[in-house]
């Protein structure tokens, strides 16, 4: 009897982790094809950022084939390069290392908006799940998790790409009006350290705070 009912568990178990891996077509399917391509994206600014930060300090002759190509390839890649070039000038850099800022801020946004995919696709298998179950708890615990868990993301995303994009610069705006409603009332309450703004790490704290009570009143 002992290893009937052990066989018994093991099979129950077994076929849940069937019913979940069918149930997560979003982040097991669609994720992977998303990531690839913003990994080829990434990848391939970086190259020509690559080149690019090096023809800036080879400074070879504009009217050879190699200056003919750093023109070709400035005129192409100068809307990527501009605002980190803006960045640096307005810290007295050098504005020759712009190539490799870009490099580093196409990294960040890939990072977050991959994560922000992720997110989105977990948080649409989870409802998934939830609706094929009939679980209406579940289906409002993963709701107001995913929610939740997108929302500290755009927060985050603004506080780092404040750091180096203008305040004009129409995504930051996007993530501006879509914060700003819950960061405006706590950055009236809580004063500034020195010129920081702890705002945001007050709301994400709370947020996190939320996350971890959501999923234990709903996703047990």
């Amino acid at each position: 009897m002992g290893k009937e009912a052990k066989l018994e568990s093991e099979n129950r178990r077994l076929t849940v982790s069937i019913r979940d891996a069918q149930n997560k077509i979003m982040l097991h399917s669609v994720y992977p094809v998303f990531q690839a391509i913003v990994v080829a994206i990434v990848t391939i600014v970086a190259l020509l950022m690559l080149i690019r930060l090096i023809l800036n300090y080879v400074d070879p002759n504009p009217f050879g084939a190699i200056g003919r190509f750093e023109y070709f390839l400035k005129k192409r890649t100068d809307r990527l390069v501009s605002p980190s070039a803006n960045f640096l000038a307005g810290l007295g850099i050098d504005t020759r290392i712009a190539p490799l800022v870009t490099i580093f801020a196409f990294c960040v946004l890939g990072y977050f908006f991959l994560e922000l995919l992720h997110r989105t696709f977990l948080t649409i298998d989870g409802i998934a799940l939830s609706i094929t179950e009939g679980n209406l708890v579940r289906l409002i615990g993963f709701s107001l998790y995913g929610f939740l868990g997108i929302y500290s993301l755009l927060i985050v995303m603004r506080v780092v790409f404040s750091w180096f994009m203008s305040w004009t610069n129409p995504f930051l705006r996007f993530l501006r009006r879509i914060t700003d409603p819950i960061l405006e009332p706590f950055r009236r309450i809580i004063p500034p350290v020195g010129f920081i703004d702890i705002s945001p790490i007050v709301v994400l704290f709370l947020l996190w705070f939320l996350q971890i009570t959501v999923a234990g009143v709903f996703l047990r």
